[in-house]
Parts: C-alpha cells; sequence; structure tokens
C-alpha cells in the first residue's frame, strides 16, 4: 500500500489521524482518492473523504494540498471538518469512559443528524458537482432541482419528510399534465430518488422517511421509438444539399450526422472531443464519455474526407464545434456543446424535409441507423454492441474481447 504516513498528523486522545493520498488507487478521471487515516493501538484503518486530487497538486511531505491546487480551499475544508468531527467524538466516548477502536471509531452509527432541506441539499450537490467537473451529474441534477422548483412555486424549503407518497403523486399527475413522456417523468424521479438516498447517507434526512420503497418508479414505461431511418434514407445525407435561409452550421450539420453513422454511431459529444491524436494509423481511437469505454474503429474514406474538409478551420480539435483557447474547462465544453447539439438537431430535422426523409432527426438517429443498417445486413449483435462501446448489454459483453479489428471493419462495409 503506497502512501506517505510520515507528517501533519493529529494526535488526538491516543489516536492518530491523518489525510493521505492513496497512490496506489487511481480513478477513471486519473485523479487519486484522498483517505482519512487512523492508527489506534497498532491498528490502522482508512476512510474515504469523498474527494479526489490530481497527484501534482498534492505535497507528500506536509499530507496536504500544494499552494496552486485548484480546490485547495474546499479540500482543506473538508479536511477539517471531518478531523474536527472525530475529535468531537472521541471527546464525547471518553468523557463517557467508552473504549473504542479504530473502526467503532469510523462507524457513523453515533453520528448526529444534521437535517437539510431539499433546497439546500440540491444546491450542495450541484456546487459539489460543479467544483468536480461532473458537468453531466451536474445537468442531470439541475435539470431535477428547477423541475422541481416549479412544481413547488419555489418553495422547496421542505425538509426531506415532506416528500411522502401522496406528494409524489401529486408530482407525478404536474408532470404528466405538463406533457412531459415517460422517459422524462422516470429520469426525474430517478434522480430525485437519487438525491433522497445521498441526503440520507450525509445523515440530511432520515431512512424511517424514505417513500420510494412503496413508491415504485419501475412502473414507467421508458422503452423507446424506434429512432433509425433506412439506408436509402442515410444516402440521401451523402448528397449536396440545397442552402435553407441562413441557418447556421447546415453543411457542418449534415457532415456530423454522416460521420456518426460511418463511424460506429459515435455521438455528437465524442465528436465534438476528437483531436488529431484521436487517429491513429488511420483509425479513430476514443474512449467514450459516457461509459468510458475505449473505442477503436476504422475510419472510411468518405469519414476521412469529411475531417479533411474541416481541418483548416477547426481549432484544437478535428471539428468547428469547440475551441482549445475559449472552451478550457469541463463545464465549458458542456454548456458550448449542448449549445451547439441544439443547432444542429434543429438542422437536422430541416434538411429531413428537405430530403423527404419522415422522421424526428437528430444526431442520435444516425447512430440507431449504424446499428440497424448492420443487424439487417446480417452482421453478429455483439459485433455491433463492440462498436457502439455499449458496456451496459450484459448478454453480449461476454463476446467483446473475441473481436479483432479485422472483423468489425468487414462488418462496416455494409454500411455504404
Amino acid at each position: 500500500m503506497h502512501v506517505n504516513q510520515d507528517v501533519n498528523r493529529k494526535f488526538i486522545m491516543n489516536a492518530c489521524v491523518s489525510v493521505v493520498c492513496y497512490k496506489s488507487k487511481t480513478l477513471s478521471n486519473g485523479e487519486n482518492p484522498l483517505m482519512l487515516q487512523v492508527s489506534k493501538g497498532g491498528k490502522r484503518k482508512y476512510q474515504s473523504l469523498g474527494i479526489s486530487i490530481n497527484p501534482k497538486y498534492w505535497d507528500f511531505t506536509r499530507n496536504k494540498p500544494k499552494p496552486n491546487c485548484p480546490n485547495k480551499e474546499y479540500i482543506q475544508k473538508i479536511i477539517l471538518d471531518k478531523q474536527r468531527e472525530l475529535q468531537q467524538r472521541m471527546l464525547e466516548l471518553n468523557s463517557e469512559q467508552k473504549e473504542y477502536t479504530t473502526t467503532t471509531l469510523l462507524n457513523n452509527e453515533n453520528t448526529k443528524f444534521e437535517l437539510k432541506t431539499v433546497s439546500m441539499f440540491y444546491k450542495e450537490l450541484i456546487e459539489q458537482y460543479t467544483r468536480e467537473d461532473k458537468c453531466g451529474n451536474r445537468l442531470i441534477y439541475k435539470g431535477s432541482f428547477n423541475s422541481l422548483k416549479v412544481f413547488t412555486n419555489g418553495k422547496l424549503d421542505i425538509p426531506f419528510n415532506e416528500i411522502d407518497i401522496a406528494w409524489l403523486n401529486k408530482y407525478e399527475k404536474w408532470l404528466r399534465s405538463k406533457g412531459n413522456r415517460e422517459t422524462t417523468i422516470s429520469l426525474l424521479f430517478r434522480t430525485l430518488r437519487s438525491a433522497y438516498n445521498k441526503a440520507i447517507k450525509a445523515k440530511c434526512a432520515r431512512k424511517s422517511d424514505y417513500p420510494f420503497d412503496d413508491y415504485k418508479i419501475n412502473k414507467f414505461d421508458t422503452t423507446t421509438q424506434k429512432r433509425a431511418i433506412a439506408k436509402t434514407d442515410v444516402l440521401k445525407f451523402t448528397t449536396e444539399v440545397q442552402p435553407i435561409g441562413k441557418q447556421q452550421y447546415m453543411e457542418l450539420s449534415k457532415d456530423i450526422f454522416v460521420f456518426s453513422y460511418l463511424c460506429g454511431g459515435i455521438n455528437f459529444t465524442d465528436i465534438a472531443n476528437l483531436t488529431n491524436e484521436n487517429i491513429q494509423n488511420g483509425r479513430l481511437h476514443y474512449i467514450r464519455q459516457k461509459t468510458k469505454k475505449p473505442i477503436k474503429i476504422g475510419i472510411p474514406q468518405e469519414a476521412m474526407q469529411i475531417i479533411e474538409k474541416y481541418s483548416k478551420e477547426s481549432k484544437g480539435y478535428l471539428f468547428p464545434i469547440l475551441d482549445s483557447k475559449i472552451h478550457k474547462t469541463a463545464l465549458q465544453k458542456q454548456n458550448r456543446i449542448h449549445k451547439i447539439l441544439g443547432k444542429v438537431n434543429k438542422n437536422l430535422k430541416l434538411l429531413a424535409a428537405q430530403l423527404g426523409v419522415e422522421a424526428n432527426l437528430t444526431t442520435y438517429v444516425a447512430r440507431h441507423s449504424f446499428a440497424s443498417v448492420l443487424k439487417k445486413s446480417g452482421v453478429n449483435i455483439a459485433l455491433i454492441s463492440e462498436a457502439l462501446g455499449h458496456s451496459d448489454l450484459a448478454t453480449t459483453q461476454i463476446y467483446l474481447d473475441s473481436f479483432d479489428n479485422e472483423q468489425v471493419d468487414e462488418a462496416m462495409r455494409n454500411l455504404l
């Protein structure tokens, strides 16, 4: 176990408490978790602080964030709060003349509740995800928070125990009255349930008040309509299109749709983040943002022509969506991608009408169409799953590692 354990410890009531950067474990974001280390009577116990840090910002000699650490104040506050909490717990145990071990000390059974309102907890959660650059989570919980605020007319300063079955039924009825689809309602309820669970874990709500054991979310129909279009319709997008008014990004919208279709159904966020480094030996190598699964797929000639078309106007990326000099933080990138995606999807609907394609066209239709065309061509579904980068299709996962590049490339020759 490679952790630094030498300096900056606090000796509290016969126990030694320190915070260490856990170098033996690297998270998916490339950072190492910060762990609370408690030693007493020759026994040592670790507990995650729930935060991580890039090791280049951690002073392994003093066991604290370096002065140039971006979230230094936030990290120091978390460390101090946890140390104070343990100090208070040990004072209480000593005053009651109770013996304790590192395990019982770190158990949360005796932790006092700090009940928070739904509004307060949501705001803290959103702020946390913003600090941690977890933009996807931030967007989901912000959407849920906004929905709840509108439903309650801005009166969300309520304790979690007010969210009971009757409250949830009213919320569901209100969402339906606003014309929300089942998939949207399901997402909003799953996010609310997740927030409630997080509040219970953080001792900000009580498990005894939890309403989701009786209010079942799986009742919502989350099956989606087919979004694929036929190969003949896809081919229409490879032809020249007539200009439509002053619509911005019209040509780019068409090209992104075709590029996604030709390159394994790659989604818009992944396309936006592609750079020259993602092209290796004529193949596209990238990590899918949603599932963190590595994708390696051939680049057809037609797709390479699209890349070359934008090579001069792109600024640090393959496509002129992000600008490396402007969009630096994860939040800036997400906001830009969200903005351009809205324009691209609007343009695709206009293009569909012009080309006589009867479908509610979005960039995701290219992804579904890629899979549909290959399936109709007789391609093994496990091959399609690998190309799409799915990580949640348990029935096909066992086959994924057995396919080589040639098999996937051969399958993709059915696209045009």
